[in-house]
């Protein structure tokens, strides 16, 4: 009798044990369905990143800019020219009538590649022999790569269906890479990484460094301070962009002599496109500081807002031409964008100052933006 009344106490027990926790768990399901936060993230974001890298990110180059240099327009030339424009991948830009506008195509950014034909150009650009011949800008190894591999197949499809004397000719493309014809990989992912690394650290120093104030109570004595909210954001600036330039030149010492990048253009210049980069990164985090209260916050926005379109979008992992219209405007409003860009042309492609005068504009109009957003928050937050 005792050992029945003993089992009947155990299944009691066992019973509301379980009750308890059907309790909790419905008590959990309760209280995440209703954050909508927690629910915009669970399912929002599978859909967000399928959508991204479904349509808008792509290794598949489309859109990229050729010109064709072309002594003789003949039938021939003509046909492989309306077949490449026609396609997907490639949107003819130009004519050109000599070498030297090959050279002002590819420094004025028109042309991702050049379509050669014939002979009679200088040996910077054809050899001996060779009826076509693509050169490519190669400072982004994979694009140049895909570029050619696609421009040849289309022109050997175009001399298949021709004449059988076409066809007899057996033409092989002669591939020029330009600016990087060891196609080292470094040449690509230096740049975007510099200015990832630079975007990252400015921003996490400047955004937890304001709200460490707010959080140990310092922030009050700003309140009572004579200096103008311009000065003190200044002074808040001051030390971590000495220490972010010193970043900067520790990180371009390390590609030059360990990645071997080669620093072809003006060092003078680069230092100046990245004083304007690595201000405009201060007055974001600066900008973020104001938005949030707490330092776990400011380093999770910092992060995961400016790492994530800093990555994706700027050009240093999915070329730009290949996103859809939206994300490449997109793209054009990210400061790293236009900091990847310059350094390319200056380390890489050793372009003059005059060719980098639009990156540098550019940088200089977003950091005065962002100067200006941070100091109307930051007077709001002191009244």
């Amino acid at each position: 009798m005792a050992k029945h009344s003993t089992g009947k106490k155990r299944d009691g027990v066992r019973g509301s044990q379980a009750r308890t926790f059907a309790a909790f768990v419905r008590k959990e399901f309760l209280h995440v369905v209703r954050d909508k936060r927690t629910m915009l993230i669970v399912l929002a974001m599978p859909v967000v990143q399928v959508a991204l890298f479904g349509f808008a990110l792509s290794t598949e180059i489309r859109n990229v800019n050729v010109a064709v240099l072309a002594p003789h327009y003949d039938e021939t030339v003509r046909r492989i020219v309306e077949r490449m424009d026609a396609s997907d991948y490639f949107t003819v830009t130009s004519i050109l009538h000599s070498d030297s506008d090959v050279d002002r195509a590819f420094q004025g950014g028109t042309a991702d590649m050049v379509m050669a034909f014939g002979g009679g150009f200088d040996d910077v650009y054809t050899v001996e022999g060779t009826d076509i011949q693509l050169i490519a800008d190669a400072t982004n190894t994979n694009t140049a790569t895909a570029t050619v591999m696609y421009a040849s197949g289309i022109i050997a499809d175009c001399l298949s269906e021709g004449s059988p004397q076409e066809r007899a000719t057996g033409v092989q493309p002669e591939i020029r890479m330009l600016y990087n014809p060891q196609m080292k990989s470094s040449y690509s992912f230096v740049p975007g990484v510099m200015g990832l690394i630079i975007i990252l650290i400015c921003a996490m120093m400047t955004s937890v460094s304001i709200v460490r104030e707010k959080e140990t109570g310092t922030m009050e004595l700003l309140l009572v301070s004579p200096m103008k909210p311009m000065m003190i954001i200044i002074s808040k600036m001051m030390p971590y962009l000495v220490l972010s330039f010193i970043d900067f030149l520790i990180i371009t010492l390390l590609s030059v002599t360990l990645l071997d990048v080669p620093m072809q253009g003006s060092f003078g210049v680069l230092c100046l496109l990245a004083l304007l980069y690595i201000t405009a990164a201060l007055s974001l985090g600066l900008l973020i500081s104001t938005r949030v209260e707490s330092q776990m916050a400011a380093m999770l926005v910092s992060g995961m807002v400016l790492m994530v379109p800093s990555m994706f979008f700027s050009g240093m992992m999915f070329p730009v031409e290949s996103m859809p219209l939206f994300f490449q405007w997109l793209s054009k409003m990210l400061p790293p964008t236009w900091f990847i860009i310059g350094v390319k042309k200056l380390m890489i492609e050793g372009l003059p100052a005059v060719y980098v005068a639009k990156e540098i504009a550019i940088l200089t109009a977003m950091a005065a933006v962002l100067i200006a957003a941070s100091l109307k928050n930051f007077k709001h937050r002191l009244k």
